[in-house]
């Protein structure tokens, strides 16, 4: 995609697998131009020789072995990255290459080939083929992990496996168990219009903020949707799994040949395995079971504001007992005026021209010309069931809620239809928008990366996150955006970077802010519960107890799942043998991703 291109180009879903929903077809065209908008030309990039070869395999016989895996599955199912990316696209039509988000030079983190296998056993092939040639592969289920590292592999050069592209189907949907079964390509949008399809209008499935990434990705990478059945992992059931030596596995009650509860009950017999593959790199699920939500009989959104940043810690301390009680029912969000204010996907020089972060008094008045009106905090909840239940509850959080001097709830009848509340009525209603990422926009060439901490439902908590958030925007000059994510006993702290991501120090200063709270959180035990890929090594240190107890586990358990240490190396702080120890760790003033080479750096060798 070129920064010509045609607006009406985005592939659809009856075109692509990734593509969007034609209901949304207008969505998509509005943020694309925006996008392009404020694009820019990047400066000069120098990129090593490409393809980019991983560390102990040399250039010809990467070229050999290549060859030889295309022969095994088609021409046309593998891609050499021989030439610099023209572009990195946007989120419909993303870079598969490379982190399209990147804060460090895109070379860092980019891939020497993509491969598109069609089923498990293609899979398998590649896994056998890696392991023969001591070649590092990374899989993707469809690369929209963004502000987490995209689609790239944390070891550069490794050969990207692209599962989405032919696998994405969905096998199953049970509309009297609400369960499905799919594959790695199937989007949250496409889940969603195949139920509508089928016409089971008693069914709903939870999406995210935005609906285009993979529903196997997103749950394997323990992210959140906004209904009752919002966390997704809980809600999978039944995994099937190429383990990194070519073995193919199935997880729960799927062990049991014929059975019929793979994907209602998640447990089977004997120790619990499915958790060893999410957020890990000990095998590539290839199928995985999702638990689907009843339609209630009604729902109906909310809306709250609330007026100074200093009534965090009561919010927090009122949102608690409600939560865990139920009487709030989803996963919801309390979210800083200034990201609300961003989302319309106006930049910030339309409010603001000095540097420095916008002044609260110029967000103020900006949002007083919006229905949230004069705010520093906005809550998105929604409640379910027939009118008389939704009342009794609403009635409850309306009366706790306005012991916050100043809150108010905003009339639904007030608000435009083209307003974000709308955007957050469907989603928390369990059908997949696409606004979410206009914030992006606050800066040219707008990129973000995320600072997720897990904390408990406390008022003090949230306000020592805070306090470490305003901290690192201040010192580093970043634009950050914090939302809280109030999950049933405990809470997640979403702060988004953005940065342009064509500004050096821009970048830098986006990293060093997104470090300085990592550690900043880790002394007061917050630890974070997902992470892009040039944080993962910091936040695992940080998970450290017992002289690293944790750590050692997991890379025993890597050693004896992957000998020969080919499979997305380094992804979660897990690194095999052959690469321990020699350097590849990022952090602490190293910002470059590659190590002092690899054990064992021979040619192949069969498996």
């Amino acid at each position: 995609m070129s920064s010509t291109s045609s607006v009406s180009e985005t592939p659809t879903l009856s075109q692509s697998h990734s593509g969007i929903p034609s209901r949304l077809l207008h969505k998509a065209q509005t943020a694309k131009a925006l996008i392009q908008e404020l694009r820019t030309e990047p400066g000069s990039t120098d990129h090593p020789q490409l393809p980019i070869i991983p560390q102990g395999i040399s250039r010809s016989h990467f070229h050999s072995a290549i060859s030889e895996l295309s022969t095994q599955l088609g021409q046309d199912n593998v891609s050499v990255i021989d030439k610099p990316p023209k572009d990195d696209g946007w989120y419909m039509e993303h870079a598969t290459t490379h982190d399209m988000m990147s804060v460090v030079p895109k070379h860092e983190f980019m891939a020497s080939a993509i491969v598109y296998p069609a089923s498990t056993a293609e899979v398998q092939t590649i896994v056998v083929w890696a392991n023969n040639h001591s070649i590092p592969i990374f899989p993707i289920s469809m690369g929209r992990n963004l502000g987490y590292g995209g689609a790239a592999p944390r070891v550069r050069g490794s050969v990207v496996i692209d599962l989405g592209r032919r696998m994405n189907k969905i096998l199953d949907i049970d509309s009297e168990d609400y369960t499905c079964l799919l594959e790695p390509g199937v989007s949250f949008y496409a889940l969603y219009e195949e139920v509508q399809r089928r016409g089971y209008k008693h069914m709903w499935i939870d999406t995210p903020d935005l609906g285009g990434g993979s529903v196997v990705g997103n749950t394997l990478d323990r992210g959140v949707g906004y209904t009752p059945y919002g966390d997704h992992w809980a809600a999978h059931s039944g995994l099937e799994v190429v383990l990194p030596t070519g073995e193919v596995i199935r997880t729960g009650m799927g062990a049991l040949p014929g059975s019929n509860t793979w994907q209602t009950f998640p447990y089977g017999f004997g120790p619990y395995s499915d958790g060893l593959f999410s957020q890990s790199n000990f095998g590539i699920v290839t199928k995985m079971g999702m638990t689907l939500m009843p339609a209630p009989p009604d729902h109906e959104s909310f809306m709250y504001t609330f007026e100074r940043e200093d009534d965090l810690a009561q919010i927090i301390e009122i949102i608690r007992p409600l939560r865990i009680g139920n009487i709030l029912e989803n996963v919801a969000q309390l979210r800083s005026a200034v990201q609300t204010l961003a989302v319309s996907g106006r930049p910030k020089s339309d409010f603001y021209k000095g540097s420095g972060r916008i002044p609260k008094a110029v967000v103020e008045a900006e949002c007083a010309n919006l229905p949230i009106g004069k705010c520093e905090w906005i809550y998105y909840g929604m409640s379910y069931g027939p009118k008389h239940i939704r009342q009794y509850k609403l009635d409850i959080i309306d009366a706790e809620f306005k012991k916050v001097s100043g809150a108010r709830r905003i009339d639904p009848a007030t608000i435009p239809k083209d307003n974000y509340f709308w955007s957050r009525d469907k989603i928390a209603a369990g059908e997949p928008d696409l606004e979410e990422l206009l914030w992006c926009n606050w800066v040219p060439n707008g990129s973000h990366i995320a600072f997720s901490p897990v904390s408990p439902i406390r008022g003090k908590d949230a306000t020592a996150l805070l306090d470490i958030t305003n901290k690192h925007q201040d010192c580093q000059g970043v634009e950050i955006f914090p939302a809280f994510v109030v999950g049933l006993r405990e809470m997640h702290l979403i702060v988004e970077c953005v940065f342009d991501k064509h500004s050096p120090s821009a970048c830098e200063a986006a990293l060093a802010s997104m470090r300085g709270m990592v550690d900043d959180a880790a002394k007061l035990g917050y630890g974070e519960y997902r992470t892009h890929l040039a944080l993962m090594d910091q936040v695992a240190g940080t998970y450290n107890w017992n002289d690293n107890a944790l750590i050692k586990f997991h890379e025993r358990l890597k050693d004896a799942l992957d000998p020969k240490g080919i499979l997305a190396p380094g992804k979660s702080g897990v690194w095999p043998s052959r690469y321990r120890g020699r350097g590849w760790e990022m952090g602490d003033g190293k910002e470059t991703t590659e190590g002092e080479g690899v054990a064992n750096g021979v040619l192949g060798g069969k498996l």
